[in-house]
């Protein structure tokens, strides 16, 4: 089972020790993150720095000559990830031995939207959500492909993972978050997560729905929730329970088509601005409604479309049935495994959660996160991998 481990330009960057002791853990690829969104990372073997604080949403090497004049742009880094940094972190992992690919993060931009607020979703109080892009707007539609092809390609890359290519929702982790009060089902997620911005108030009504009408339901669907009383079961159904079967199905008829043809655009972008045989894989979950850094897709759907999927399975391979139900055994399906402890992650079981991912068809793993990682977890991950 091939591997690959996820890693920031700055625990490369400036660290002569990195490269080979990324390439000791036994991994094949890393996965180099090119544009990331605003966080702040322990570097706990850096030479030079413990923290890094990644003040806003970048691209980590000088943005191209395409966004010359244009009003959507990408923000350059600053000195968290200074000139070429993934360039020069790609160049050093190389000489390790490692193939490098590009690690991309789209839909999901907090100074995007504070900057240009028209860009958000708005839900149906009308609150905006400045770090979720809305991909129905067009403007922002074509900024997100553009970015994709130009962060993908780059120089040296072999492939890409595109991250948040597709609808954002409430869920973010957020300085001081103070969101947790009221705990919220997944139907609740979903419907905080639904846009009434400009554009998607007309999709609606492409579908048949008056969308003030759709948001006074959604509200009024809430009311409930915000009381304490619970969901109506779970899952879709209980979408369709809280807004009404014929209204979720309209909604989520126009959402899906958004997300699936911003997909389509994006990695045809990519294809055409990188290299033949240059792979593309879409992090992803396989049930359409699902929002987040690893958003809904068909799998029938994405797999026509891209190489592949990195799978979400910190609670258990099960996401990855529906990709391998496929049968497409030219696709990669990469099981995502959290390894840093000190975040949730198991590095000490990670042998028995390669086999149960490689049981429920995955082809590949990637380990999240080299950099973030303690020596104790390194320590297991290499362990592991050594005895595949």
């Amino acid at each position: 089972m091939r591997t690959s481990a996820f890693v920031y330009p700055w625990d490369v960057c400036g660290d002569p020790a990195a490269p080979e002791r990324i390439a000791a853990l036994g991994v094949e690829q890393v996965t180099l993150a090119a544009a990331y969104h605003s966080t702040r990372a322990l570097t706990p073997r850096h030479p030079r720095h413990r923290i890094v604080t990644a003040e806003h949403a970048a691209v980590l090497y000088p943005p191209g000559d395409r966004w010359r004049g244009r009003e959507l742009r990408p923000y350059p880094a600053g000195d968290w990830a200074p000139g070429d940094a993934w360039g020069e972190a790609a160049e050093a992992l190389a000489a390790a031995g490692l193939d490098v690919h590009t690690w991309v993060v789209l839909a999901h931009n907090s100074r995007l939207g504070a900057d240009r607020p028209d860009t958000s979703v708005v839900n149906a109080y009308g609150d905006r959500y400045p770090w979720a892009p809305c991909v129905a707007r067009p403007a922002t539609r074509t900024y997100l492909v553009d970015l994709a092809a130009e962060a993908a390609a780059r120089p040296g890359a072999g492939g890409t993972e595109l991250e948040s290519l597709g609808w954002y929702g409430l869920t973010h982790l957020h300085a001081h978050d103070k969101t947790g009060g009221v705990p919220l089902g997944e139907a609740a997620e979903y419907l905080m997560a639904l846009c009434f911005c400009p554009v998607c108030r007309t999709g609606y009504g492409e579908q048949g729905l008056d969308a003030d009408a759709l948001a006074a339901r959604v509200r009024a669907a809430l009311e409930p929730v915000w009381r304490g009383a619970p969901e109506p079961g779970g899952g879709w159904d209980a979408v369709g329970t809280l807004l009404g079967a014929a209204e979720a199905g309209a909604v989520r008829a126009w959402r899906d088509g958004v997300a699936r043809t911003l997909q389509e655009e994006a990695v045809a972008a990519v294809r055409a601005a990188a290299p033949a045989g240059f792979q593309v894989l879409l992090h992803a979950d396989p049930v359409t409604h699902h929002v987040g850094a690893n958003p809904g897709v068909d799998p029938a759907h994405i797999l026509s479309v891209a190489d592949g999927v990195v799978v979400p399975c910190a609670d258990g391979p099960g996401l990855l049935t529906p990709f391998a139900a496929q049968g497409r055994p030219d696709a990669v399906l990469a099981a995502n495994l959290p390894v840093v402890s000190g975040m949730g992650g198991d590095p000490t079981g990670l042998a028995a959660r390669l086999a149960g991912a490689r049981a429920h068809g995955a082809t590949e793993a990637r380990l999240y996160h080299a950099g973030l990682a303690s020596d104790a977890d390194l320590a297991a991950v290499r362990e592991a991998l050594a005895a595949r």
